[in-house]
């Protein structure tokens, strides 16, 4: 298990929790909530801010903000 802000472009994985004090009720509103999966598309220069899919959604959070959501990596198959 790490923070959200490490996952590399392309990487699938689950969240598996949150720091609900940390995050905007936005995210939690859009998916981003543990269980669901969670893959990075694309990063800005910097790595911030991030673009990723939570299932459906397609959404851009600031690194600051990745870092209190914890996901564990899914395995390719």
């Amino acid at each position: 298990m790490f923070p959200l802000d490490q996952l590399v472009i392309g990487q699938k994985a689950v969240i598996e929790s949150i720091k609900t004090d940390f995050l905007p009720l936005k995210l939690i509103e859009m998916g981003c909530l543990p269980g669901n999966e969670i893959s990075l598309l694309y990063s800005a220069p910097y790595r911030d801010p991030l673009y990723l899919k939570i299932d459906e959604a397609h959404l851009a959070i600031r690194k600051e903000v990745a870092k209190y959501i914890m996901v564990k990596p899914l395995m390719d198959d």
